[in-house]
């Protein structure tokens, strides 16, 4: 989080697919408690936001570098969407079953996100169905399509 103007609105670099996801959000938790959001509006891959108690720049600033959470119960995710910390640690498999290792993280790319397998060796995917077939946080499974050079 850091400042954004000089009315106490702050900018968040979500942790989403897209920025818009925040915006759906009435609170946030900040250092364990919550703080009601004001408004919230998408400016480029950003949120900009203003939360109640954050009135000027200086109580923005000092906000800067924290993370702000949102309350999974308030989530309302589309089908066959997952959030990232329920499948890091999954065990990724191809379409034939085949252990590839694990999924060690998952980096945000313009294009695409690009899930980091560990195993054997280290495997890129990017995170398009062309490659990503299931994401089972349940199973605790990612199936997975290689192609030559994977």
């Amino acid at each position: 989080m850091n400042t954004h103007g000089v009315r106490g609105e702050v900018r968040i670099q979500p942790w989403a697919d897209e920025a818009a996801f925040l915006t759906r959000f009435r609170r946030f938790y900040l250092d364990g408690r919550a703080v009601a959001v004001r408004a919230c509006r998408v400016h480029k891959d950003m949120c900009i936001a203003a939360l109640e108690g954050v009135d000027d720049v200086n109580a923005a600033m000092a906000l800067k570098g924290k993370v702000l959470f949102i309350d999974r119960d308030d989530a309302r995710l589309p089908p066959g969407a997952v959030f990232l910390q329920d499948i890091i640690g999954a065990k990724v498999v191809d379409e034939a079953g085949n252990d590839l290792g694990v999924l060690a993280d998952v980096v945000p790319e313009p294009a695409a996100s690009v899930l980091v397998v560990k195993g054997a060796r280290e495997i890129l995917i990017p995170d398009v169905p062309a490659f990503v077939l299931k994401k089972d946080p349940d199973a605790g499974t990612v199936t997975v399509r290689l192609i030559d050079g994977m």
